[in-house]
């Protein structure tokens, strides 16, 4: 059967663990695309993903046939987004919370990260409370906090006010509200006292993002080293042991070939593996050339494609909030009011894979860098593959690359 007959399996229910779900037909399955795939889904997880001349079949299979064009993708990870359809999540309560979720799980981000600006120490430890909840009960993937030990020179979107050199009293207490839900946080490496919160983030399991920085590239490249070499050694985990770059490029000084900057040595450290990278494919925070180039001089295994959504994501232009700050969405295009700097991205993650591969990169690349690599950020060897053993997360996207059908823990979406 294809998917434009009626789905063997009803929309609203798990895949049951009586009756196994096979889908037959093009996979992104590992660094490429299977023409010829076959994914299997027993209850919440997959049981096999790989060529389908190689799947036993059983008698209880129901099989879905894909259309021509049609191929399964591996839900995305997102771990960079402030929020999506009208909620910010550095502000709203815990309803909304899950309302945005859900709604970001059924577009195809069935991981994510809720990223938290810089604020007010105690709306920042109100929301690292409540978010952590939602973290246990799976909701979403753990908490990314942008700041607020940022360079005030290279704020961008964050509130000017709020931002401080590393305190690592404020930094205990906030690590301390996270209950280990708090997975990373953007820090600039040339503030007093950065080395010293290097390593009090990883001696909690906390990765170390650099970003909204103006620090010079020596500065900066001590700095990823010095993460690198903690992270290894602490309780992450051996295949997230390196730090990530916050949203490359936006934040940072630009490249100048006397005063190379951060951005020279985040490129230095994703080349040699020692960093991931994220970056806004979304064709307005970086353009569409750069981002080929950098899948073709980093490598996809170096890049984490991230939205950086904020409230407006999924909506209309109009008036929005991030954190403290108003935004003016025109075009798609998020604008702090007072100031008329970017304030985050409008885009899904399927829009950002899109981009990629309208830009020149494979699908097999840029699906790579929306799911495989941010999941090995998160030590999560469970999302961001289609494999054996793994969360029964994948994504179906049509020929133009729209989205068709949404799958998270074996339920339809």
């Amino acid at each position: 059967m294809a998917f434009g007959n009626p789905v063997p399996v009803p929309a609203d229910q798990p895949a049951g663990q009586e009756t196994r779900l096979v889908l037959r037909g093009a996979a992104v399955i590992g660094a490429r695309t299977v023409p010829d795939a076959a994914v299997a889904v027993d209850g919440g997880a997959l049981t096999y993903a790989g060529p389908q001349d190689a799947l036993e079949p059983c008698s209880g299979d129901v099989v879905v046939e894909l259309s021509v064009g049609e191929v399964v993708l591996p839900g995305f990870v997102d771990l960079h987004c402030h929020g999506a359809y009208g909620v910010d999540f550095s502000r709203a309560d815990g309803p909304a919370v899950r309302d945005a979720a859900a709604k970001l799980h059924a577009d195809g981000t069935t991981t994510l990260l809720a990223s938290l600006v810089t604020d007010a120490p105690e709306a920042l430890l109100r929301q690292l409370t409540l978010l952590a909840g939602l973290a246990e009960e799976g909701l979403v993937a753990g908490i990314h906090l942008e700041g607020p030990f940022l360079a005030a020179a290279r704020c961008g979107a964050q509130d000017p006010r709020w931002l401080r050199d590393p305190d690592l009293g404020l930094a205990r207490e906030l690590i301390a509200a996270g209950r280990g839900q708090l997975r990373t946080m953007t820090y600039a490496p040339e503030l007093p006292g950065a080395d010293a919160l290097v390593e009090l983030l990883t001696e909690n399991g906390v990765i170390p993002s650099l970003g909204h920085t103006a620090s010079p590239a020596g500065r900066a490249g001590d700095s990823l080293a010095l993460s690198r070499q903690l992270l290894a050694a602490s309780a992450v985990g051996a295949e997230a042991a390196r730090p990530t770059v916050t949203h490359l490029f936006n934040g940072m000084d630009p490249i100048h070939h006397r005063a190379p900057g951060a951005v020279a040595a985040c490129l230095r450290a994703a080349t040699a593996g020692a960093a991931a990278v994220e970056l806004i494919a979304d064709n307005t925070h970086l353009d569409p050339y750069l981002v080929a180039a950098m899948f073709e001089l980093l490598g996809a295994g170096n890049i984490a494609l991230v939205t950086d959504s904020m409230a407006a994501a999924g909506l209309s232009d109009g008036q929005y909030r991030l954190g403290p700050a108003e935004v003016t969405v025109s075009g798609g295009v998020a604008r702090l009011a007072s100031t008329g700097s970017i304030a985050g991205g409008t885009a899904a993650m399927l829009d950002l894979v899109r981009n990629a591969v309208g830009a020149g990169v494979s699908l097999a690349d840029a699906v790579t860098s929306a799911a495989a690599v941010p999941a090995g950020v998160l030590g999560r060897r469970d999302v961001g593959r289609l494999v054996a053993g793994g969360a029964a997360d994948f994504v179906v996207i049509g020929p133009d690359l729209e989205r068709v059908r949404v799958m998270r823990r074996g339920q339809w979406l």
